[in-house]
């Protein structure tokens, strides 16, 4: 069976080997994401990342936010934006999940409304994203790694 990798089926060390560096990636994403809310009433807004940083969101990108979100949903909206890069959605295409945060890409990217709970963006508006949202916005590594995979 070939994997996402385009090779055979993944032993249960390489298994163990690719779930490391995967978590190594992500050791800048936060322990807990917090809310829009609780962003906005903060002095320095910002989380801390698994790796003990604390990593500063620019109030500029909260406002921006802010202003392309409808209020009741500022408390759903969790921040930092996860922009997963994954296999599973091809080369050169990203998923980011949630109603509120379907909602805020809707109106950044001036895309017609959806209300699915996940979208999948492509490169060009991933780097659109970011160029708007430097702060606020992550890259989250995901690979699906089921029983299967193992020989």
């Amino acid at each position: 069976m070939m994997d996402s990798f385009g090779e055979g089926r993944a032993s249960f060390g390489d298994r163990k080997v690719l779930i490391k560096t995967i978590q190594t990636m992500n050791q800048h994403l936060p322990a807990r994401r917090l809310t829009l809310s609780e962003l906005l009433e903060m002095d320095r807004p910002g989380v801390k990342g698994k790796d003990n940083r604390f990593y500063i969101m620019d109030k500029s990108e909260l406002d921006l936010i802010s202003k392309n979100l409808p209020r009741f949903m500022w408390s759903r909206l969790r921040l930092p934006l996860l922009i997963e890069m994954s296999p599973d959605v091809g080369s050169g295409a990203a998923r980011i999940q949630g109603v509120a945060e379907m909602e805020l890409i809707t109106n950044l990217l001036k895309r017609e409304r959806s209300w699915e709970k996940q979208v999948i963006i492509y490169m060009p508006d991933v780097r659109e994203l970011r160029r708007m949202l430097p702060t606020t916005s992550q890259y989250a590594f995901v690979a699906s790694l089921s029983r299967e995979d193992m020989v």
